[in-house]
C-alpha cells in the first residue's frame, strides 16, 4: 500500500480514504497480503486529474461508475439536458388517411407518400400519419393548393433539407473549433460544463437569425434578378414588335 501511495503521489491515509469511499476497487488478497496494480495507480492519477479540475470525490465517485456502467458521462456533468433540446420548435400533427387526403387531395399517391415517409414528414402510427411539423405540414398545403404540384414540393423539401445538414455542419464546425477546442479533448469539470452549456444556448437563436438574415437577403437579390430579366425581356419583345410594325 505504501508503494502504491508514493506511485501516485498521496498518502497512506489518503490512499485508505479513497478505498473506504470506493473510488478505488478492493485489492487482490492473499492470507493477509493486499495485491494492488497498475489498474489502482491508474485510477489514482484519475482520481488526481479530475480533482484538479475542480470535481468533488462525490462527483468523481459518480463519474468513476458511468465509467464503468457505460453511463453518460454528459448526463451526469449536466450537458445531457442541454445537448439534447431539440433546437427545433416543431408540433406534430396527427392525421387520418382522409384528412390527409383533404390537405392534398389527388396528389396524395403512393410515390409521394413513400417520398414522404423517407424524408420522415410522415411516419405510420396504427391507421393514422403523424407529421413531424405543423408549420411544414401549413406550407406544403399551401403550396399545393396554389398549384405547385406535391412532388415538387417534396423535392424541394429534399435539397432544402441536405442545404440545412450542411448549415447544420458549418456551424457545429464552428463552435467546435474556435469556441470549445480546449475542452474536447478531456472531461469538462463542472465550470467548463457551464460553459458548453452557455455556448450552446447563445448559440441557438445566433444560428438562426444567421440564416433567417441571409435567406432574406437572398430571396430579395434572385427575386430583383428575375424582376430586372422578365422587364428587360418584356422590353426587348416590345422593341421588336415595333421594328417589325415598322
Amino acid at each position: 500500500m505504501a508503494e502504491l501511495a508514493r506511485e501516485a503521489g498521496i498518502t497512506v491515509r489518503t490512499l485508505r480514504f479513497y478505498r473506504e469511499r470506493k473510488l478505488i476497487p478492493a485489492p487482490r488478497r492473499e492470507g493477509r497480503i493486499a495485491w494492488y496494480n497498475e489498474h489502482h495507480l491508474a485510477r489514482l492519477r484519475t482520481i488526481g486529474a479530475l480533482l484538479e479540475r475542480g470535481h468533488t470525490l462525490g462527483g468523481i465517485g459518480e463519474l468513476l461508475t458511468a465509467f464503468e456502467s457505460g453511463r453518460d458521462v454528459g448526463e451526469l456533468l449536466g450537458l445531457d439536458t442541454t445537448l439534447v433540446t431539440p433546437w427545433s420548435e416543431e408540433t406534430p400533427v396527427r392525421l387520418t388517411p382522409e384528412e390527409l387526403a383533404d390537405h392534398f387531395r389527388d396528389d396524395v399517391t403512393p410515390e409521394n407518400l413513400t417520398a414522404s415517409l423517407d424524408l420522415g414528414y410522415l411516419v405510420v402510427d396504427g391507421d393514422e400519419f403523424v407529421h413531424i411539423s405543423r408549420r411544414l405540414l401549413d406550407a406544403s398545403t399551401e403550396l399545393v393548393n396554389k398549384g405547385v404540384p406535391l412532388a415538387a414540393v417534396l423535392e424541394a423539401a429534399r435539397r432544402v433539407r441536405a442545404h440545412a445538414d450542411a448549415l447544420a455542419d458549418l456551424f457545429t464546425n464552428l463552435l467546435l473549433t474556435h469556441l470549445l477546442a480546449d475542452v474536447r479533448r478531456h472531461t469538462p469539470t463542472p465550470q467548463e460544463a457551464d460553459r458548453i452549456a452557455e455556448t450552446v444556448d447563445k448559440l441557438r437563436p445566433l444560428s438562426k437569425g444567421v440564416v433567417e438574415a441571409e435567406l432574406s437577403m437572398a430571396m430579395d437579390r434572385r427575386v430583383r434578378r428575375e424582376i430586372e430579366e422578365w422587364l428587360g425581356a418584356c422590353e426587348d419583345g416590345a422593341a421588336e414588335r415595333g421594328a417589325d410594325g415598322e
